[in-house]
């Protein structure tokens, strides 16, 4: 799986379409939405015996992979056979009483009796790759399947609300959407519980279901918890249906190389991790405060908030910023879905602010990450970040999009100096904006009204306070006074 060589078929599926099983045997039961299916025959089913749904669904795909082999997954068998071998092992270790966490697809394949010279054959020829393992803890919004994880469910919070309130689920539902409303001060009362667990209870009867599931219980909650307003519902999606539930990894668990060499930049910037927020302020001609203000940035391009910056005590262009401070659990998940990137933070913030230049499709996301990269000090992305950076600038005709952009140039040239990084590169794109500027504005105002000046207005007035900044630009200043001129006069 790590090897980018490895042509595994995906995109051709060999001898046979490319199924998904759960929505093949809910189209056998006569449903079209297979997420109704699972939740009404397993999610639903009542009391009985709890390892009941794995066996039937163990048989179900058993018939499935009869009849549709590896169902347009060619890489399965490989995989397949590797687990095997690991749980021979395992069985060799701990005896017969072991339990194994899977798709339900790979079951039949983990119970062939296969010799293990016949899987060994299956992974012959397959590159060796170092790998290192480790476990993170899970999240709520990482199983969620809308996070981007193939395998995950729509709603993670609804099936785990499930599985742990298993008598009166829906009048115990209701009453935690109802506390969420009432703490964003939405008017919900008693009454409106009961009127809204009658109604997913009667949708349910309507509609053939044997409880209410997550659609009923849905519309009911619009229609008489939240007024038919789609707002409130999508605050009890983000919080309930889905969650924030935070899992636990051991303390002896192994860290991802990211977060090894995280802690040893916190330990040789003496930055401890704390729960507790604090505020943290910077003197830039230290070397160690240097340092410290490169990684806080470096780790928010990665996508780690674990500070910000505080907003009127943070000066591009002083030697002083101040930081806020907080380190939350999350932020361990973060660290280990940003080791996609590198194994070092400077590595992978690197890999991401390059990977973000080349996805870029505005030319103000590409001055943003200009100013970011400045910032965390990272060179190495600059070339190509300065390359996209022109080529934006160069097919953006928009006077509005020039004036948005250049403000964030005019700061990392007049202040590149203070953090330590070379900004010199971003004058030949400043000047040819401040150009492009000057002479699309005057047509740009041509015909405005009144409402649609205010923000060009404001536009206006940044390029003004950005050329300021600007080194060495003395004859722009004098043209864009003219400019300013003309269109006073008009």
């Amino acid at each position: 799986a790590a090897d980018p060589t490895w042509d595994d078929g995906e995109e051709a599926a060999g001898d046979g379409a490319r199924i998904d099983p759960v929505a093949e045997l809910a189209g056998a039961a006569g449903y079209e939405d297979a997420e109704r299916w699972w939740e009404d025959v397993v999610e639903l089913r009542g009391g009985g015996d709890p390892a009941a749904p794995f066996r039937a669904l163990a048989e179900a795909m058993g018939a499935l992979r009869e009849a549709y082999g590896h169902g347009g997954h060619p890489r399965d068998p490989v995989r397949e056979a590797y687990m095997r071998l690991r749980l021979r092992e395992a069985r060799k270790e701990f005896g017969d009483s072991v339990a194994v966490v899977c798709g339900a697809w790979h079951v039949p394949a983990l119970a062939l009796r296969t010799t293990v010279a016949a899987d060994r054959a299956l992974l012959k020829g397959l590159p060796k790759v170092r790998t290192e393992a480790t476990w993170v803890p899970w999240t709520h919004r990482r199983l969620s399947r809308r996070s981007g994880y193939g395998a995950g469910i729509d709603a993670p919070g609804w099936y785990r609300h499930l599985f742990t309130a298993p008598d009166r689920p829906v009048e115990r539902w209701m009453t935690e959407v109802a506390g969420l409303l009432r703490a964003e001060d939405h008017p919900v009362s008693s009454a409106h519980v009961i009127e809204a667990v009658r109604l997913a209870e009667s949708l349910a009867a309507l509609r053939g279901r044997p409880r209410p599931g997550l659609d009923e219980t849905t519309d009911a909650v619009r229609a008489v918890l939240c007024d038919g307003s789609d707002v409130p519902l999508a605050l009890v999606r983000d919080r309930l249906v889905v969650g924030n539930i935070l899992g636990q990894v051991p303390d002896g668990a192994p860290a991802v190389p990211l977060q090894r060499d995280l802690s040893r930049r916190q330990r040789s910037l003496r930055l401890k991790p704390e729960a507790e927020e604090r505020e943290l302020a910077l003197d830039l001609r230290k070397e160690t405060d240097g340092d410290r203000s490169r990684l806080l940035h470096r780790l928010r391009l990665l996508g780690v908030p674990w500070g910000e910056p505080v907003a009127g005590r943070t000066g591009t262009g002083t030697f002083r910023e101040t930081w806020r401070l907080r380190w939350e659990p999350e932020l361990h998940v973060r660290v280990a879905e940003a080791g996609v990137w590198g194994t070092t933070v400077e590595a992978a913030a690197t890999a991401r602010a390059t990977a973000r230049a080349r996805d870029a499709t505005t030319l103000a996301d590409v001055t943003v990450l200009v100013e970011d990269c400045l910032l965390a000090g990272l060179t190495g992305a600059l070339p190509v970040v300065m390359r996209a950076l022109a080529d934006r600038a160069a097919l953006d005709a928009d006077v509005v999009h020039l004036a948005r952009a250049l403000p964030a140039l005019a700061r990392s040239l007049r202040y590149g100096d203070v953090r330590g990084t070379g900004a010199a590169a971003l004058g030949e794109v400043a000047a040819g904006i401040a150009e492009r500027i000057c002479v699309g504005l005057p047509p740009a105002c041509a015909g405005l009204g009144a409402d649609a000046a205010v923000p060009l207005r404001e536009r206006i007035d940044e390029v003004h306070r950005a050329l300021g900044l600007l080194p060495g630009t003395t004859g722009i200043r004098e043209r864009w006074a003219g400019v300013l001129h003309r269109i006073a006069a008009h």
